[in-house]
C-alpha cells in the first residue's frame, strides 16, 4: 500500500510536536501506534519519517500487542534492560583501578603510574594497556563509587613530638587565662614570610576587567642579590583585644628587630589599651629571630621590661608546632588573602595592603614602616647573659621564662634614633681601645695611611662579593643598600691585622666586641685578600691574649699575661746563652722558614694545593712561632724535661714535643746549634729562679 505524501507530512508534524516530551519507551509505543494505523508499509514510512530504524517501530507494535501494563514512574526500561555497565562486563576492571590508586601504592612496581600523575586519562591509559579498555569518565565514575575524591596534601604532620609537647600546650593555656583574668596584655608574635619588593607574581586571583591581567616579571632573577629592596612584616596579635600590629622592616630579620617590633608595639597601642598593665605574656615559636635559645633576644626583651616597667614572660611552643600560634590563622593569613594577586611593588604598598586588612569578625590591623638598620652578628657574651634578671619557670624553665624589670640591665639595642646605644656604644669604645701600636705594630698615623690605600681595593672586592652573590652583573640600577654592616673598612684593617698578628683568637675578639665569631671569621677572610695584594707584613704581636678578660687588662692597665710574664723570664739569656737582641733576631730569621714548614704540612694534609675559594686565614696553635723557637732551644740546652715546659706553658707534652720536633730542623737550618747547660732543672719554679737570680745582660755570649 502506497502512503500519500499528505499523510506522511501529518505523520511528521505530530512526530515533531510529541517527540520532545516523551521518553524513550513513551516514543516508541507511540511510533507502533502510527504503523499499526497506517497498516501495511506503515513500519517502513514510519521509520523513515521519524529518522530511526525500522526495528526500533517493530518493537514498539510488539510490545502493543503484548498488552504490558505501564512502568513505574521515572522508568523508561523494564528491570534489567539496556545496555550492561563496563565494571558488569569486565569483573577485573574495579580491583585493577583500585590497585592503581591504593594509598599504599600496592600493584604493579613497573606500573608507570608509581610515579607519574593519577589524572583520569592516565588511569584509563594504564587499564587500558593491561587488557581493561575504559575511558576517563568511567573511571572517575567508578572512582567516586570507590569512595574517593581530588584531595590535596595537608599539613598535619608535625616530625617527632617532643615528649613535654601537651604539657607545655597546657601550661600556656593557664598562663594566657592568667594573664587575661588580670587584665594584662597577652600577645602573639612572629615574623611573615619575607617579600622581594618589585612586579613579581603573587599567588592567587583578583578580580580584573577581562583579558587585562596585571603585568608581572617572567623570571626572578632580576630580583636577586644584596641591593634588592625586601620587606619583613613582624606581627604583634593582641589576642585578647583581636587586633593585630606589623613593623615592617626593611634590613635583617634580627633578634634585636623582633625586640624592637614589640617595644613599637607597646608604645603605639599597648600603653593605651593597657595602661595599668604590670605584667606582659608574649607567646612565640621556637625558632626564627625569637628562638628560645637566642641570648640577644633575652637580652632585649630585659632592656624593654626595664624601659617599661613590665615583667615580660614569655611562652614557646614546642618546637614544630608553630603553626599552633595563634598569629598565624587570625592574623597572618587574612594578610596573605588581602594582597592575593597584587604585586608588592614598593614598601608603601606592603604597608598600606597589611594597613587595610579586615574581618567580619572585627579584626583591625595597623602597619608602620620600620626603616631603622639591625645588622646580624650581634651577640651577648656569657658573663653579660649571666647578670639578665631573667626567673626560669619550673616548667620547662628553657621555654617558659619571665625577665624582671630592673633597673641595670645592660641594652643590646643599636640605638634607632640616629646615635648608638648599647653594643654599639661600646663597640667603638673598644675599637680605639684595640688601636695600639703595641697590638697593630703600627702608630695610628700609620695605620690611618693603611686604611686610606686599601679603601678602593675594599670597594672592589665588595662589589665583586656581590657580583657573586646575584651570579653576574647588576641587571638592574643599583640601590640602596640593604643594610648597615657592624663594622666599617677601617675596622675591618684593625681587626684583620690583630688576628693576624696572632695577638688573639677570634672567639676573644667576638667577646670584645659583642659579636659572633662567625661575623669577625667572614670580615678577616675578606680584608686579609686585600692585605695580601697590597703586600703588607703584618708580622707577629709580642703578646697574646688567651681570653678577652686578659686583654681588657692589658689594655686597661698594661699588665701582662702570666703566660707572657714566664715567656719573658724564659728568654732571659742565662737560659738561652743568647743576649735578648740576638734571639729577637733569630727568631725573625725564621719566621719565613716556619711559615713555609707550615705550609708544607699543611700541603700533606689536605693532599695538594688549597682550592680556590678555601678559608685561609690564621689558624691560631697552642704555642705561638716565637715560643716555640725559645722552647727547642731550651729543650736542645738540656735544661729540662718537656714535662717542665708544659707545666709552666699550661699546654699538654705532646703539644711540646710537636713543637720542638717541628722547630730543630729549623735551627740547624739557620745554622744554631744550642750549647749544652751546666744545670738541669726538675721543675719549672727552680728554672723561674734561676733566671731571676741571674743578672739580665745583653753582654751573654752570642755565638751560635
Amino acid at each position: 500500500m502506497t502512503i500519500s505524501s499528505d499523510v506522511r507530512d501529518q505523520l511528521a508534524l505530530r512526530l515533531e510536536v510529541l517527540s520532545p516530551h516523551l521518553n524513550e519507551r513513551q516514543r516508541r509505543l507511540m511510533l507502533g501506534v502510527e504503523a499499526r494505523l497506517l497498516g501495511h508499509g506503515g513500519v517502513r514510512a514510519v521509520a523513515q519519517v521519524a529518522g530511526v530504524s525500522e526495528t526500533t517501530v517493530r518493537t514498539g507494535v510488539f510490545e502493543l500487542e503484548e498488552g504490558q501494563d505501564p512502568f513505574p514512574d521515572g522508568r523508561a526500561r523494564r528491570q534489567g534492560g539496556g545496555r550492561k555497565n563496563t565494571e558488569e562486563l569486565d569483573a577485573g576492571l574495579v580491583p585493577a583501578l583500585l590497585a592503581l590508586v591504593d594509598p599504599d601504592e600496592r600493584g604493579d612496581p613497573e606500573s608507570p603510574l608509581r610515579w607519574t600523575t593519577k589524572s583520569l586519562r592516565h588511569l584509563a591509559r594504564e587499564l587500558t594497556r593491561q587488557g581493561h579498555p575504559v575511558s576517563a569518565p568511567t573511571v572517575g565514575r567508578l572512582l567516586r563509587a570507590a569512595g574517593f575524591s581530588l584531595q590535596a596534601n595537608a599539613k598535619t604532620l608535625e616530625g617527632a613530638q617532643h615528649p613535654d609537647r601537651d604539657a607545655q600546650f597546657r601550661y600556656i593555656n593557664e598562663q594566657v587565662k592568667d594573664h587575661q583574668a588580670g587584665g594584662e596584655p597577652v600577645i602573639s608574635v612572629d615574623t611573615k614570610k619575607r617579600e622581594q619588593l618589585g612586579r613579581l607574581p603573587m599567588a592567587g586571583r583578583e578580580w580584573r576587567p577581562k583579558g587585562e591581567p596585571v603585568q608581572v616579571e617572567d623570571h626572578s632573577f632580576f630580583f636577586t642579590g644584596p641591593e634588592v629592596e625586601q620587606a619583613i612584616p613582624y606581627g604583634i596579635y593582641d589576642i585578647t583585644r583581636d587586633s593585630g600590629w606589623v613593623n615592617v622592616g626593611t634590613d635583617h630579620d634580627t633578634s634585636v628587630f623582633a625586640v624592637e617590633s614589640i617595644r613599637r608595639w607597646w608604645r603605639a597601642r599597648g600603653r593605651e589599651d593597657y595602661p595599668d598593665a604590670s605584667r606582659l605574656l608574649i607567646t612565640a615559636d621556637a625558632g626564627g629571630s625569637n628562638s628560645y635559645r637566642y641570648r640577644v633576644w633575652k637580652s632585649e626583651l630585659a632592656a624593654l621590661a626595664a624601659e617599661t616597667g613590665l615583667a615580660i614572660t614569655v611562652c614557646h611552643f614546642p618546637p614544630g608546632t608553630s603553626k599552633w600560634n595563634k598569629i598565624e590563622h587570625r592574623l597572618f593569613s587574612h594578610i596573605t588573602m588581602n594582597w592575593r594577586g597584587r604585586p608588592l611593588t614598593s614598601h608603601e604598598v606592603v604597608v598600606q595592603t597589611i594597613a587595610a586588612t579586615r574581618t567580619s569578625r572585627g579584626l583591625r590591623v595597623e602597619a608602620v614602616l620600620d626603616p631603622g638598620d639591625y645588622p646580624t652578628g650581634v651577640a651577648v657574651s656569657k658573663e653579660r647573659f649571666a647578670a639578665l634578671p631573667l626567673q626560669r619557670h619550673a616548667t620547662h624553665g628553657s621555654w617558659n621564662y619571665t625577665l624582671q624589670p630592673a633597673a641595670a640591665t645592660p641594652a643590646v639595642s643599636e640605638g634607632t634614633a640616629g646615635q648608638p646605644a648599647g653594643p654599639a656604644r661600646r663597640r667603638q669604645e673598644m675599637l680605639a681601645k684595640l688601636n695600639d701600636e703595641r697590638l697593630t705594630g703600627m702608630t695610628s698615623a700609620e695605620l690611618a695611611s693603611l686604611c686610606t690605600a686599601l679603601a678602593q681595593p675594599q670597594a672592589a672586592r665588595a662589589q665583586q662579593r656581590y657580583s657573586q652573590q646575584r651570579e653576574g652583573r647588576a641587571r638592574r640600577a643599583a640601590g640602596k643598600p640593604r643594610g648597615k654592616p657592624l663594622f666599617d673598612d677601617p675596622a675591618r684593617v684593625l681587626l684583620t691585622l690583630l688576628y693576624q698578628r696572632q695577638a688573639c683568637s677570634m672567639n676573644v675578639l667576638a667577646d670584645l666586641l659583642e659579636v659572633t665569631a662567625t661575623c669577625i671569621g667572614d670580615l678577616v677572610g675578606e680584608t686579609r685578600e686585600v692585605l695580601d695584594d697590597h703586600g703588607h707584613a703584618t708580622g707577629t704581636a709580642a703578646i697574646r691574649f688567651p681570653a678577652a678578660q686578659a686583654l681588657r687588662v692589658f689594655l686597661d692597665s698594661d699588665a701582662r699575661p702570666k703566660r707572657a710574664q714566664i715567656i719573658e723570664q724564659l728568654s732571659h739569656p742565662a737560659l738561652t746563652g743568647l743576649s735578648r737582641p740576638a734571639l729577637h733576631d733569630l727568631t725573625r730569621r725564621l719566621a719565613t722558614l716556619q711559615a713555609a714548614h707550615a705550609e708544607r704540612l699543611a700541603y700533606q694534609r689536605r693532599g695538594g694545593l688549597r682550592q680556590p675559594g678555601a678559608r685561609g686565614g690564621v689558624f691560631h696553635q697552642k704555642i705561638s712561632n716565637d715560643e716555640r723557637v725559645l722552647l727547642a732551644i731550651l729543650y736542645q740546652r738540656r735544661l729540662c724535661t718537656m714535662d717542665v715546659l708544659a707545666s709552666l706553658l699550661d699546654v699538654c707534652r705532646s703539644a711540646i714535643g710537636n713543637a720542638i720536633r717541628e722547630t730543630r730542623p729549623l735551627l740547624h737550618q739557620a745554622g744554631h746549634v744550642p750549647t749544652p747547660a751546666t744545670a738541669r732543672y726538675r721543675t719549672g719554679s727552680d728554672l723561674l729562679d734561676a733566671a731571676a737570680s741571674s743578672p739580665d745582660s745583653t753582654s751573654q755570649d752570642t755565638a751560635s
